[in-house]
């Protein structure tokens, strides 16, 4: 059963006359009578009454105008909800972030819903290894990693650099400093990450390299909390300086660099090659690479 038949039908039915519906329908009377009865033969039953004047509809030619006008309406709410996506009225982004890497997100979605508030975003936490791989299964559109993905399927754009940074409380003997040697550590109480990473492991290799002792009485599995304790005095830490920035900036924190061990990583965000990203996830990917420059 064509849509096309059943909006001739629809409107024969309301204008009551085949030659206003062509008018209506921009069609010859003879296409319009034409569809009709096409129509007529595909449902074995008559649809108007002939001897009437008016295009009065028969029993079954009610019947089907009901259903006619219900799946017209739906053609027009799937057309409506469709541009609806193309403007940003509606939809969703996906996006794969591990706890380090979502820190960058926050001022991106920040913006992004200041723009677009009908849109919804959802962060799900991932494992940064697995995030290509969440790609490229398509189980999320974008991911933001801390390294170039291997596989040639998937892009890779660099948005942002981060570094290492030693965390202090604001009270701690170090505070008045910016930046300290390994040496001088020999004696704190760090609290780590238990998640392992590259970057421990070079921050091992760095101590062990000075002779000096590298004392991890905690380890947690929540950076937040890691931070929660340095601020209150339990110890220091070694963490991503992009997410400790608000705690810095509003005097919780002291951030110092480490003389001897200047660790920088890039921030990518990638996204499956030759995939049809959503609309939102179009404008998401151009609104960070926009705040990114």
């Amino acid at each position: 059963m064509d849509i096309n038949q059943l909006e001739v039908l629809s409107v024969v039915a309301r204008e009551k006359s085949f030659s206003r519906a062509a008018e209506v329908l921009n069609r010859t009377q003879p296409a319009i009578s034409q569809a009709v009865r096409r129509l007529e033969q595909e449902v074995g039953e008559k649809l108007f009454d002939r001897s009437s004047k008016d295009g009065t509809l028969t029993l079954a030619g009610e019947i089907l105008v009901d259903y006619a006008k219900q799946m017209l309406n739906l053609r027009q709410t799937a057309h409506d909800a469709i541009k609806e996506m193309r403007d940003l009225h509606h939809g969703k982004v996906t996006i794969s972030a591990n706890e380090h890497t979502v820190f960058y997100l926050l001022p991106v979605i920040e913006e992004f819903r200041r723009q677009h508030p009908l849109i919804k975003i959802e962060v799900q936490r991932g494992v940064s290894s697995r995030i290509p791989k969440e790609i490229i299964a398509r189980e999320v559109e974008l991911g933001i990693i801390s390294f170039k993905p291997n596989d040639s399927s998937v892009v890779s754009i660099s948005i942002t650099t981060d570094e290492l940074a030693l965390i202090v409380s604001p009270h701690h003997p170090l505070a008045d400093k910016t930046s300290v040697s390994i040496k001088e550590l020999a004696k704190e109480s760090f609290i780590a990450h238990n998640a392992p990473s590259p970057y421990r492991q070079k921050v091992i290799e760095s101590f062990e390299k000075h002779n000096t002792k590298l004392n991890i009485p905690v380890e947690l599995p929540s950076l937040e909390a890691i931070k929660r304790l340095v601020e209150n005095g339990v110890g220091v830490a070694l963490v991503p300086k992009l997410t400790a920035e608000t705690e810095i900036a509003s005097g919780r924190l002291k951030a110092l660099s480490v003389k001897e061990m200047k660790l920088e990583r890039k921030l990518n965000i990638i996204y499956r090659r030759n995939s049809v990203l959503s609309h939102a996830a179009k404008v998401f990917l151009k609104l960070a690479k926009d705040m990114s420059s």
